[in-house]
This record gives structure tokens, sequence and C-alpha cells, in this order.
């Protein structure tokens, strides 16, 4: 069966309190599916008469941490999606504030590329 690239799309997210690269890896992946829209997977009825599937790659600090289950739910369907999560993405000093639980002043900030691969009826 052979798959398409049907669109790449980025995004960035911050831990800004609360020192999670899981959460930043979440905020990542929703900035980048909260800016695209492709009618022709629903409208087009593609999602019912091929396959999709995903390919979630994400950069943060700390990515030895990142709770993968956790950032799956941040995907809008539950479809296929293979997640990769790597060391990269920034870590800057930003305020501790004890009152939102920070175990420091670190900000952690995570990039994200979804890609969203497509076969239809070839086998």
């Amino acid at each position: 069966m052979a798959w398409h690239k049907l669109l790449i799309e980025m995004g960035m997210g911050v831990d800004q309190h609360g020192q999670s690269p899981t959460r930043a890896c979440q905020k990542a992946i929703l900035d980048a599916v909260h800016r695209v829209c492709i009618p022709i997977v629903v409208e087009g009825g593609l999602l019912s008469s091929c396959k999709v599937k995903l390919t979630v790659d994400v950069a943060v600090p700390g990515a030895g941490t990142v709770d993968i289950s956790k950032v799956r739910e941040a995907l809008p369907l539950s479809m296929d999606a293979d997640i990769i999560v790597q060391e990269g993405g920034l870590k800057v000093q930003g305020v501790a504030m004890e009152e939102l639980q920070d175990k420091s002043d670190d900000m952690f900030i995570a990039v994200a590329a979804i890609t969203v691969w497509i076969s239809c009826g070839e086998e």
C-alpha cells in the first residue's frame, strides 16, 4: 500500500509554569492542529474511503520524561499516529510563581511537525 503526504503543519507550545515537557508537547500539537483545515478529508469522504495516518514529530527539552499517551490525547481524532519525541526545543528562564506550583523558573518550549499521510484504493 503506497502512502502519500497530504500535508505537513508545524506548531509551537510553551509550558510557562509547571515545568512539564509533556504539556509543552501537547500545546505544540494543538497549535499545529488548530491552524489547519483539510475539507477534502471530511467532505470528500477520505476518512471513510481511504486510510489516513499521522506522523507527529516533537522536539522538547527533557524529551525522555514526556508521557507519550498524554501527548496522543492532544490529537483531535483517534487515528493511527506515530509519535516521535526527541531532545530539542528550548528551555529559557522565566519567573517562578509558588502559587502556580512552579518547581523552578524554567519555561519549556516545544516544536511539532504533523504529517498527514493518505492511502486510497491501493493494495
